[in-house]
């Protein structure tokens, strides 16, 4: 289960010595024997070996004697986020019970509910809803961080700072997908703060310590190490989670995750937890992520996000051994958004992309968020693979906006039908029994799959009754005819799979189905 409303996740170098000996003027030193040379020699390298241990242990940086310093130094800037809601209770039902025609409770129950109904009309009756979350001061000037589900939907939210002060918070901007959102408190004095670090050079295995507001218990302070980076826990479309075992719970969502140094390299956001309570799995946003929307939220008030204009999917091992990629990696392009950048620049449905930017794409997931962070207007690289050639095309990158990407359909109105054996189904051009049949639009043509053999290798890739067939190994094809022939084609070239685009309810994506068996 993953918890996540109203509750939490997230040395010095070594100085050089050197030893001098100098003679003064006048002085006589007597020869050393040879054998004392020797000794020192072996003393020196002693002292070498030393200070390279030393160093290797510095950087190991090992558990410190006590968080005591960095606790006292940090707690002031975390503050608690308390926020209220207003909600509607005790309305009565909008339905009145069924009684027989005629009955002489008819009457009665229709009296009770109309006057009951008039009455909440009149004076609802309301409640106080009450949560509790973390956060933290990034400047003097009183600008909050903390997580966008600890003030979502809230009516009043209070800021507690560490000496119990209480400040009326104004919302400056909030961001969904990254569920963060900033705060600002007004006061003449100069708070305390805390400031980004970079969360990308913490390593795993680092230590690391969190602070919040727990239960609602307060400046609550927790250590432990970072035990993985990179995390998708399906919260958003740009998961890069740092997982630490820092015990975190209920009340600490929006609270910092801090490196030793003193610097945030993460929001507590979200924890793992069968039992509502901590066991060591702890989710924060991190900053490299968390920065850029930060600053954003302050300027504008919202988040500006590239757009590139895409609809991409994983590269699975039989997708690349389809496309003749060494390895499964990139990020394969599964539709075109028409008007879009993408298309401007002449990026094809069945491009891998493989680096934007000067950034290689390692994995799918890896583009929506780079493409997010780059900047509206400019022009950027994309190295994508087609066809086996690889092509460098430049795009300029817009404005995301909160819109479903229109799909091209197919035209083509043949009908004939055939069996693709090696594959498992059977096909068909569009009829007026198949249009109905699966409720495909009046306007949707193409290769329809009618028949899914459960034991064949298409059915062993999620291929079912309805679907439509747009290409086979990044060609367009119009007839059951065009399938048989093309995936003969990979069959002969001793494809281990054929690349099939699919069209199902409007979405579309790509499926590499088996041809030839070892």
């Amino acid at each position: 289960m993953l918890s996540s409303g109203k509750d939490v996740l997230f040395p010095e170098g070594v100085v050089p010595v050197t030893n001098r000996i100098v003679s003064g003027a006048g002085l006589r030193r007597p020869a050393a024997p040879r054998v004392e040379t020797g000794v020192v020699r072996v003393f020196a390298t002693l002292v070498a070996l030393t200070a390279l241990f030393l160093a290797f242990a510095a950087q190991a940086r090992g558990a410190p004697d006590s968080f005591a310093e960095l606790a006292e130094r940090l707690t002031p800037a975390v503050v608690s986020i308390s926020t209220a809601q207003t909600a509607r209770q005790g309305q009565m039902p909008q339905f009145m019970p069924q009684v027989p025609p005629g009955s002489p409770f008819e009457d009665l129950f229709r009296d009770f509910f109309e006057r009951r109904k008039r009455d909440d009309d009149q004076q609802p009756q309301r409640r106080r809803v009450t949560s509790l979350g973390s956060g933290f001061i990034i400047d003097a000037a009183g600008y909050v961080v903390t997580n966008n589900h600890v003030i979502a939907d809230a009516d009043e939210i209070t800021v507690v700072l560490h000496d119990d002060r209480q400040f009326p918070a104004e919302l400056v901007g909030r961001d969904p997908k990254t569920d963060l959102a900033l705060l600002k408190i007004e006061t003449d004095d100069a708070l305390p703060f805390v400031t980004f670090g970079d969360s990308d050079a913490v390593r795993v295995g680092d230590w690391v310590v969190a602070i919040g507001n727990p239960f609602g218990l307060g400046n609550s302070v927790t250590a432990g190490i970072l035990s993985a980076r990179g995390r998708d826990i399906n919260a958003g479309p740009y998961d890069d989670f740092l997982q630490t075992d820092a015990p975190i719970n209920k009340g600490n969502s929006g609270g910092p995750l801090f490196n030793m140094d003193g610097k945030v390299i993460g929001v507590n956001t979200a924890i793992f937890s069968p039992s509502g309570g901590s066991v060591g799995i702890g989710f924060a946003v991190p900053t490299a992520l968390a920065e850029p929307v930060i600053k954003q939220l302050r300027d504008y008030g919202r988040t500006r996000r590239g757009w590139l204009g895409v609809r991409i999917q994983t590269v699975t091992d039989d997708i690349a051994e389809s496309l003749g990629l060494d390895s499964a990696h990139g990020a394969l392009v599964a539709d075109v958004t028409p008007g879009s950048p993408a298309e401007a620049a002449g990026i094809e449905t069945g491009d891998v992309i493989l680096e934007f930017n000067n950034r290689a794409i390692p994995e799918m997931r890896e583009l929506p968020r780079v493409v997010a962070a780059t900047d509206i207007g400019g022009a950027v690289n994309v190295v994508v693979m087609r066809k086996g050639r690889t092509l460098t095309l430049q795009v300029e990158i817009g404005e995301l906006e909160e819109a479903e990407p229109m799909l091209a359909a197919l035209t083509q109105e043949e009908e004939e039908s055939s069996e693709a054996d090696s594959l498992g189904m059977t096909l068909s051009t569009m009829t007026s029994e198949l249009r109905e049949r699966f409720s495909f639009d009046e306007k949707a043509q193409g290769v329809v799959v009618v028949e899914v053999d459960p034991e064949g290798t298409a059915a062993d890739r999620g291929v079912r009754p309805g679907d439509m067939i747009l290409e086979v190994g990044l060609e367009e094809v119009h007839t059951p005819a065009d399938v048989v022939a093309k995936v003969k084609a990979a069959s002969e070239a001793k494809r281990k799979s054929v690349l099939l685009l699919l069209d199902r309810s409007s979405d579309q994506r790509f499926i590499a189905v088996e041809i030839h068996r070892d």
